[in-house]
């Protein structure tokens, strides 16, 4: 802490040592004349000439000093600028250690000065300060280039986008920094000098290396030379990571457990057939702590439907499933809505499922891991599967089974990250935010309505990929009769479930293949590969 009114005091005397120097050589100047000519006061003066030869001596000799002091200056301010991340560390891990449980006064100092010492190695690893050479093309960590209203990503978040406008997290974070920018700015500005605003910010770029921490560069306009173009100002700025703290343990127990698996369904028998295979597979033969409940809709297909659980049931002796039925029109929400309410065993880890969603023993497990009662509620990314037509076809690959179809890979599907239908939550917190709105029919929409409520409460949503749980590929039909936003989304989710962006490129252009192939076959060049 020292450090800072030392160098302070360096500055100060420098900046007098330069106008004594000023002003001396002006004096030398005066001194050098008179001494020459012989005369004082007001004697005869030398030609003009000779007068201004000495001056340009002058002025070469006063240019190369003021050159020097400016870099020594510039050394100091670097040292200074570098003593403030210190000072500011420290002072950080001060207000940490205030906060924190009070052990004995070595203690105290020892942690502080390991955490100063860890942010200052961060800090000195970063490639902030230096070039560090690197492997491969791949470990580079690439910038987004942002303004006060934009962000032009890398990365494309949820909703896809190239460039969002910031809020939430990422426009407190923003603001942070470009505020924290203009204070370092304005610090050692004298008073009478016009301030830096925020409408000086012009924009920046931002990385995070995953070993140190968020690296920002920011440029705002050079407000001292407003009338000369090409004049900015930069601040590099990092936020670098802390030492890794714990929080707390927990001993978690999962065995006594139960999870009720709420199902809505009308039709789609053979696809119902499929889930009763998997379900006795993973549900009765290995985890063994779960319940299925069934919410029917309409007529058709609902004697097959009772039959195929009925010999379920009496197969392997197992009583925990049940069939609701409802003579209405399809509604997932409504159906959900009624399969929390028909149980009657208390509260209850609930997993609300469809009946295209394959899973594993693994994933029942996370279930129960990521959901807290009054806490946390589970909504695990679901790996959404291709047109297998589509995916093995290409490849002239028979379809394999499809248990076998179950790989997680970028050519057999991706991730459905803008799908909350599955979730794992207990069903006092469902109550507790009221449940689904069952005024929604058709499809889509009471899911995300449901999402956003756990969202804007106290309740902690996890939200992660999960690879123990499958959506099963199926041909979607969109009902024209649906709201223009639910058939929006039902176009867009059908275009993305049935191949990525390369393979629609590869069924796009099949006649072109297709003669390249022929040519090739008899050893001709394709018209389109012809010099001319």
């Amino acid at each position: 802490m020292k450090t800072m009114p030392r160098v302070l005091l360096l500055l100060f005397s420098l900046s007098v040592m330069t106008m004594m120097f000023i002003a001396k050589c002006g004096l030398n100047i005066d001194n050098h004349l008179s001494q020459k000519d012989g005369v004082t006061g007001l004697g005869k003066y030398p030609g003009k000439e000779h007068y201004e030869q000495l001056l340009l001596q002058k002025d070469e000799s006063h240019k190369e000093e003021v050159a020097r002091l400016k870099e020594h200056i510039a050394s100091l301010q670097r040292q200074l600028i570098l003593a403030e991340v210190k000072a500011h560390n420290l002072s950080s891990a001060l207000r940490w250690n205030s906060s924190a449980p009070k052990p004995g006064r070595a203690n105290v100092y020892h942690t502080t000065v390991g955490q100063v010492k860890y942010f200052w190695n961060k800090l000195q690893e970063a490639e902030i300060l230096k070039g560090l050479p690197l492997k491969t093309e791949y470990d580079v960590v690439p910038f987004n280039r942002f303004t006060l209203t934009r962000i032009y990503m890398v990365d494309p978040g949820l909703g896809k986008r190239v460039v969002e406008k910031p809020i939430g997290f990422k426009k407190k974070d923003i603001l942070e920094v470009v505020g924290f920018g203009l204070e370092a700015l304005n610090r050692d500005r004298p008073p009478a000098k016009k301030r830096y605003v925020m409408d000086d910010f012009l924009e920046g770029v931002y990385r995070t290396e995953p070993t140190t921490g968020t690296h920002y560069e920011l440029y705002y306009r050079n407000i001292d030379n407003r009338g000369t173009t090409a004049q900015y100002t930069k601040v590099t700025v990092m936020r670098p990571f802390g030492p890794l703290q714990s929080v707390k343990t927990d001993q978690i127990q999962t065995s006594k457990e139960w999870i009720n698996i709420i199902v809505p369904l009308s039709g789609r028998i053979e696809t119902f057939r499929h889930f009763m295979d998997m379900f006795v597979q993973i549900g009765i033969k290995q985890d063994t702590k779960v319940y299925l409940t069934i919410v029917y809709f309409g007529n058709e297909g609902l004697e097959e439907a009772k039959a195929l659980m009925s010999r379920v049931s009496k197969t392997y002796s197992f009583k925990s499933m049940k069939m609701i039925t409802v003579n209405e029109k399809f509604a997932r929400g409504r159906g959900l809505q009624l399969g929390a309410l028909n149980w009657k065993g208390g509260d209850v880890l609930m997993f609300l499922c469809d009946v295209d969603i394959v899973f594993g023993t693994d994933f029942l497990e996370r279930c129960r891991l990521n959901t807290e009662r009054g806490k946390r509620v589970y909504y695990p990314m679901v790996f959404s599967l291709y047109n297998p037509n589509v995916v093995y076809k290409l490849q002239d690959q028979e379809i394999p089974s499809a248990k076998d179809q179950l790989t997680i890979s970028k050519d057999s599907g991706f991730w459905r990250d803008f799908g909350y239908g599955m979730a794992c939550q207990y069903r006092s917190d469902f109550f507790k935010v009221k449940g689904f709105d069952e005024h929604i029919t058709g499809w889509g929409g009471e899911d995300v309505f449901l999402y956003q409520k756990y969202v804007k409460s106290e309740y902690m949503v996890i939200r992660a990929t999960d690879p123990g749980i499958f959506h099963l590929w199926h041909e979607k039909y969109c009902d024209p009769n649906l709201s223009s936003d639910q058939y929006r989304s039902c176009i867009r989710s059908k275009a993305l479930n049935e191949a990525s962006h390369a393979q629609l490129g590869l069924l796009a252009f099949k006649d072109e293949i297709d003669v390249h192939r022929s040519y090739k076959r008899i050893n001709l060049v394709p018209p389109s590969q012809t010099r001319v």
